[in-house]
Parts: C-alpha cells; structure tokens; sequence
C-alpha cells in the first residue's frame, strides 16, 4: 500500500527534476505521447564517471504496458 505522504513527496521532487533536466523530461512527455507498446524495446546506457559504461535493455510485455500506465497516472501523466 502506498504512503500518501511519499506519493507528495514524489510529486515535489518530480517538480525539481524537471526544473534541472527539461530535456529529459520532454523526451518522457514524447512516450507518454506515443506510448510505449508491447513488443517495444527500450535501451539504456549509463557512462560512469571514471568512463565506464553500464548497458541493458528490456522488451516490453503486456504487464510492463499496464505497469507504466499506472506509473504515469502517479506523476499525473493521465
């Protein structure tokens, strides 16, 4: 069960990492636009500070579409 108090907690901090990364947060806007369908494949890739590089990626099942829904109607995304 969720903690109404995280859940506002999360919404202002969601507000400050707009604030630092507009750019960012206009590349998610996009997917929430387009919607990220099964059989979609999203790609990650972190470069560490001392260069190294972490990379995955995941195919998206039925399960992930709903668990994203339900992730963007918590930051307000409807």
């Amino acid at each position: 069960m969720f903690n109404p108090a995280k859940i506002l907690q999360f919404r202002k901090d969601w507000g400050e990492f707009e604030k630092r990364h507009p750019k960012f947060v206009l590349f998610i806007g996009a997917i929430m636009k387009n919607g990220v369908g099964e059989g979609s494949v999203i790609d990650i890739k972190i470069t560490l500070p001392d260069g190294r590089e972490l990379e995955s990626n995941l195919k998206v099942s039925a399960e992930d579409v709903e668990f994203l829904k339900n992730v963007g109607e918590l930051g307000g995304q409807n």
